[in-house]
């Protein structure tokens, strides 16, 4: 698979990594209304991207790989690696945040984990079934 293939194919996760971040900076008030901390949707939204890419990239990867178990490893291990890393994320803002913790913004994240989530498995779905190897 091309590069510029791989990246057309991650044009979504960017535009819906740019269409939150920007609603989280202009709709601050509106958010700050419903008792979402927008600091916190940024900061997870920052994480959320950081681990598409790299999972997206190990995807890729994997997608050059003529064995199917090797591509389905790759994408069930990469998912379940974003998912503990929220996870842990999520417990080490919990248990800093004492009493303050913002359970919309928590609630947010998760929401955000679960639309990038199904984005990237989509595509990658997608690319597999154009992919001559998997």
């Amino acid at each position: 698979m091309e590069n510029k293939a791989a990246v057309r194919a991650f044009l979504p996760i960017t535009i819906i990594f740019l269409v939150t971040n920007a609603f989280f900076i202009v709709g601050r008030s509106l958010l700050t209304q419903w008792g979402a901390d927008t600091d916190l949707l940024i900061m997870g939204n920052l994480l959320l991207i950081l681990l598409t890419v790299f999972s997206f990239y190990q995807h890729i990867r994997a997608l050059r790989n003529k064995n199917i178990h090797a591509f389905l490893r790759v994408l069930k291990g990469s998912m379940l690696i974003k998912m503990m890393v929220c996870g842990v994320a999520a417990f080490i803002y919990i248990t800093t945040a004492s009493k303050a913790v913002n359970t919309a913004g928590v609630i947010g994240f998760m929401l955000l984990y679960f639309v990038y989530t199904l984005t990237e498995a989509a595509i990658v779905m997608k690319l597999s079934k154009q992919n001559k190897n998997a």
